[in-house]
């Protein structure tokens, strides 16, 4: 398969996890009617940011994978023959949380999951409350459309996954976030690009959009998209401020074209990389 036809979805919080649900559901429906192939939603898709608080009481946010919202869109990919790279926050078990995307195949097979492994806990974002560390690697996943690989939000700022994911075959990778106006609106047009052309892959990168004022005064400003192995954007960003389905064809012929060009991964010097990984 040479052209993907790929969708994200920016969505604001409507103010409950059944409607945010249902609304994903037309959202990927309306997708597989464009011809979308795979889509992804944005970190925790089906519930608020609510790590600009720490407050016990939204533990109840998190379920077992599988669980009734794998099962929902499990069925939805087979129904649709389409990808869907499903964020959620994950119980492991009682007092075992973690922030997770779930990769489901397009016959409805749950492929496996990520586990977000940068966990940041600044103002705004005190996500350690909530989540575990991420401790499943960085794995690749083989679905109907190519290779397919997650990051999630804090993540991106981290080059060593974005490469360890390359090194695994990764032809798409899904970056779902939750990011705020003021504080790193100014890197989200800089590190993904740079991303792609470093690892040359296409990355899908999605932002929620909106004020959640029940939970704190963050902004977050959207702007999804998804961008090419050159680092150009494939069509128009998303908006700033509305919710918004985006679906773009992605031309898999163009990762070969710039690993010819730019044999980075042939030149890669791992010998001499130790200190990186120095405690």
């Amino acid at each position: 398969m040479t052209v993907v036809k790929a969708a994200l979805v920016q969505a604001e919080w409507t103010g409950d996890r059944e409607s945010m649900i249902k609304a994903h559901v037309e959202y990927t429906r309306e997708a597989a009617s464009q011809g979308a192939q795979i889509i992804g939603f944005q970190e925790i898709f089906d519930g608020p940011y609510f790590c600009q608080q720490q407050d016990s009481e939204f533990y109840a946010f998190a379920e077992s994978i599988p669980g009734p919202t794998t099962n929902t869109f499990c069925a939805l990919a087979a129904e649709l023959n389409i990808v869907i790279v499903l964020p959620i926050y994950e119980k492991e078990q009682e007092g075992v949380l973690y922030n997770t995307a779930v990769v489901i195949d397009a016959d409805g097979t749950l492929l496996g999951k990520y586990r977000k492994h940068h966990i940041p806990h600044t103002n705004g974002f005190w996500e350690k409350y909530y989540f575990r560390p991420g401790n499943l690697g960085w794995p690749v996943f083989d679905t109907a459309v190519g290779k397919v690989g997650v990051y999630i939000c804090y993540d991106r700022h981290f080059p060593e996954g974005w490469r360890a994911l390359g090194l695994a075959g990764a032809q798409i990778v899904y970056n779902p976030s939750a990011t705020s106006r003021g504080l790193s609106s100014y890197l989200w047009k800089l590190e993904q690009p740079a991303a792609a052309v470093a690892n040359e892959y296409y990355i899908a990168a999605i932002n929620r959009v909106g004020v959640e004022a029940e939970y704190g005064d963050d902004d977050f400003y959207g702007t999804s998209y998804f961008v090419d192995p050159e680092g150009k954007f494939v069509g128009e960003v998303a908006s700033d401020s509305a919710p918004e389905l985006v679906v773009r064809d992605l031309d898999l012929a163009l990762i070969g074209t710039v690993r010819d060009r730019w044999a980075f991964y042939r030149d890669r010097r791992p010998d001499a990389y130790g200190p990186l990984v120095a405690p």
